[in-house]
This record gives structure tokens, sequence and C-alpha cells, in this order.
């Protein structure tokens, strides 16, 4: 949760945090786990994560994976974690023969973009994230039937 937290403050969304420890112990390792996650250590220290969970492509008629979240302590960016989390993430799709690794980022984190770039990501141009949250997701769900 710390790390999380410390990537709320760099996103300039603490206020969005509303989980706690108990829920994301819940989604991780109970007995339906939502997500899983890969904690980067440097000099044995808690130095990053990247959060991510299983996704399809009707397309590829294959699983994928899509990256929730990345992140890496201010102070041990440009150490290799980044590569390292990145790199466990895509080896993890090969191994499994999944299609593709996706995310989104924000468009400001020139850095971010920067560093995906480097890596071989690609921008999906003409392509909208849509998400449907709060109030709104109550009164979907309420037009079921």
């Amino acid at each position: 949760m710390a790390l999380i937290r410390d990537l709320a403050d760099y996103e300039k969304l603490a206020h969005e945090v509303v989980g706690d420890e108990g829920m994301l112990a819940a989604h991780l390792f109970g007995d339906r786990p939502a997500a899983h996650v890969l904690i980067g250590v440097v000099d044995g220290e808690v130095a990053g994560f990247a959060l991510y969970f299983t996704s399809y492509s009707t397309f590829l008629t294959r699983p994928g994976i899509y990256l929730e979240d990345l992140f890496v302590r201010p102070d041990r960016r440009g150490s290799g974690l980044g590569k390292a989390l990145l790199a466990k993430l895509a080896a993890i799709c090969v191994e499994r023969g999944y299609g593709r690794l996706e995310w989104s980022v924000l468009d400001w984190n020139e850095p971010a973009i920067k560093f995906y770039e480097a890596m071989g990501a690609r921008p999906m141009d003409g392509w909208t994230v849509n998400r449907v949250t709060g109030e709104a997701l109550v009164a979907l769900a309420a037009r079921e039937n």
C-alpha cells in the first residue's frame, strides 16, 4: 500500500486512493486473486512494483497481460528496476503463449512515455480509455434486466 500511495502522490491522484491493506491482500492473495504483483527490490529494499492482471484479445484469441501500475520510487529510478519488471512481464507473456502486454500512461508523464518507447512500446493511436465507476456504475448495473 505504501508503494501505491507513493504512485498516487506522483500522479497527483492521492485523493483517489480509498483502499487499504486488507482489501489489497484479499485481492492479491485471497481465494480468487483479481490481480498479481511483482515486487522490485534494489539493495535489499523494496523499490517498486508492477501490478497486473490477465486480459483477453478476441482478435488474437489469446490472453494477455494488462499492466495496471508500474512504479519505481524516484530515488531508485535509473537502477534498471523498471526495465527488469517490464522484461519479467514480457517473459510471463511469452512462456504462457499470451498475445500481448499493454497498459495506459498519463499523457503528461513524458518521462514514462519515453521510457516505454525505449522498451519497444508504441502508443495506440485512435483509442480512448473509457471508465464507469461510482454512482454511474451502480446505475448501469441497475439496467441489467
